[in-house]
């Protein structure tokens, strides 16, 4: 019988998840190497500091300039900006994915993150009706392009009035109601 098999009648034991003797030397050594290093190079750019300055050597190393993508893609990532920057790219590429004759008439106004509803104004009530017709097939085509599920609801609204007047009299340069204290 060897020391890794059980004894006649005892149960053989089970692993554990939790590293132990070698294994629990080597996860502490590698945390204190890298809790050395990170020291290390705080104390080297503090002494750099002092010198007149950081300066970059012949490798690659944090204190080098990021690429302008890289930094925009970083910051995207990290603040949850993903769906609505490429929300907003499809914006910009409305005539694309509309067609010119639609993009003339129909034009993306805003995007609810919350309840992925993008909201398109028309300048005409038949156009209106005719993205309303559409909205299926657009919304199908938007989450092509911007992943399942981006996009639920296409919200037409027709042509803006007008801004309603208040009252039979009104005085010039008045705003509305609200324009009671100059």
């Amino acid at each position: 019988m060897t020391a890794d098999q059980p004894a006649a009648g005892e149960p053989a034991p089970k692993k554990a998840a939790e590293p132990s003797g070698v294994d629990l030397a080597r996860v502490a050594l590698r945390a204190a190497k890298e809790q050395a290093r990170a020291r290390g190079d705080a104390a080297q750019q503090k002494k750099q500091a002092r010198r007149g300055g950081l300066r970059s050597g012949a490798r690659a190393d944090g204190r080098d300039p990021m690429a302008l993508g890289a930094a925009i893609n970083r910051l995207l990532n990290e603040r949850g900006w993903e769906t609505p920057a490429a929300v907003g790219g499809v914006m910009g590429r409305w005539p694309q994915i509309v067609g010119e004759d639609l993009a003339n008439h129909c034009v993306p106004e805003k995007y609810d993150e919350d309840e992925r509803v993008l909201v398109v104004r028309c300048d005409s009530t038949a156009w209106a009706t005719n993205l309303r017709l559409l909205a299926p097939q657009l919304v199908a085509r938007l989450n092509e392009d911007l992943g399942h599920g981006t996009v639920k609801l296409l919200k037409v609204n027709g042509p803006g009035g007008p801004p309603r007047r208040y009252g039979p009299l009104r005085a010039p340069g008045s705003t509305g109601p609200g324009d009671t204290y100059g």
